[in-house]
């Protein structure tokens, strides 16, 4: 696909190298932009189990040409079902195709989805710099002088923050934001093998608890659950953590219950408080601008950051071109083409998990759950 050249911005530095500041790297060296990326962890590594990807994140991936790799080593499916926390069947979602070769939904492990991020950076030829930060930012009409955590300093067109929802970009050059705040709930992870008659997306309802499955390749999947968040004076052990999964996982049925039964200490499993935020605007100061997680940090209610954090970096590089010379105004645009659609998703998500607090019926759930998904569908 034709793709129109950034003209404004010869220069760029990604900082964080996640799924955020990889899509935007890509999508700007895709435009003709000299980007360099670094990322605080000397072996860029990523933790975790697997992630869903609906079909508004796959449509992202499309775009920035990874859909097939993702496609190849992920696990792709057309529906998800929901059903009562005991088994029972209620409905299968609406999950409509947006686009023609497009899957309606899958999922893939997160540490599969970077490899095949980071090869894409690498194909591109774009330089990697690792255990490395910003400690200082100079910022003047037509650049950006950065101070690295080495020592060493470089003057760039411009500054993209993509490093998680601590960024500490954000906290140099963005003093109206604030750390994202706690939801009330935390979230289980635990990545298994695939239970022999899963053959698509499960949400289970109608429990204090509700969990979900997301198969993520032919043979493993992950599954997990939202309970209200209780501060512990400690960390959870391994063990720990196997025996409060299991406990919580009473009285489910289905396939939830066959992890629960399945399920030993050789799975990884995790467990983290939930946290957002929809920051502020501005989302840009000067010739340093923030994506992803860094400016709008969601909940995993509908499964998009991911998706959010790739469409923020593809956007970003679209007013970039388009706004030719005049940065400023693409980075506006940028923001405004945003911030409408990442508040719908941040906003429904705090919903959805006030209402499992508030223990809501599961209709409830699965209309607002849909009414999200069918925006989501919607062009970005």
């Amino acid at each position: 696909m034709e793709r129109e050249n950034i003209t404004g911005v010869a220069k760029t530095l990604i900082v964080g190298g996640g799924i955020g500041g990889m899509a935007a790297a890509i999508a700007l060296a895709e435009r003709g932009v000299a980007v360099d990326l670094i990322d605080l962890d000397p072996q860029w590594r990523v933790y975790g189990a697997g992630i869903t990807i609906t079909g508004p994140t796959l449509r992202a991936y499309r775009r920035i040409g990874l859909l097939d790799q993702i496609k190849a080593q992920g696990a792709i499916t057309n529906k998800t079902r929901l059903f009562r926390f005991d088994g029972t069947h209620l409905k299968d979602l609406d999950e409509p195709v947006i686009e023609e070769g497009l899957p309606a939904t899958g999922g893939i492990m997160r540490p599969v989805l970077h490899k095949i991020m980071q090869g894409k950076v690498r194909e591109l030829g774009i330089p990697v710099r690792l255990g490395l930060t910003v400690s200082a930012l100079a910022d003047s009409a037509d650049g950006v002088d950065v101070t690295f955590s080495d020592g060493t300093t470089a003057r760039y067109d411009l500054v993209v923050g993509a490093d998680s929802v601590f960024s500490a970009l954000r906290d140099l050059a963005f003093p109206h934001m604030a750390p994202a705040q706690p939801t009330g709930q935390g979230c289980w992870r635990i990545s298994i093998r695939k239970p022999p008659t899963l053959d698509m997306g499960e949400f289970y309802l109608g429990h204090d608890n509700p969990c979900g499955i997301t198969p993520c390749s032919p043979d493993s999947i992950y599954m997990w659950m939202l309970t209200p968040h209780e501060e512990r004076e400690t960390f959870r052990t391994e063990a720990e953590l196997y025996d409060d999964l299991k406990a919580l996982l009473a009285g489910f049925g289905g396939h939830a219950g066959w992890i629960r039964d399945s399920m030993t200490m050789d799975d990884w499993i995790n467990y983290r408080p939930l946290v957002a935020a929809l920051q502020p605007r501005p989302w840009y100061n000067g010739r340093v601008v923030l994506l992803g997680d860094a400016v709008h940090a969601t909940t995993p209610h509908l499964a998009s950051g991911a998706g959010m954090a790739v469409e923020s970096g593809i956007v970003l590089a679209e007013e970039l071109a388009h706004a030719g010379p005049d940065v400023a105004a693409g980075l506006h645009a940028y923001q405004e083409r945003r911030f409408p659609r990442c508040q719908d998703v941040i906003e429904s998500s705090l919903a959805l998990g006030r209402l499992q607090l508030s223990h809501g019926s599961p209709g409830e759930h699965a209309h607002i759950l849909e009414g999200a998904l069918d925006r989501l569908n919607q062009p970005f």
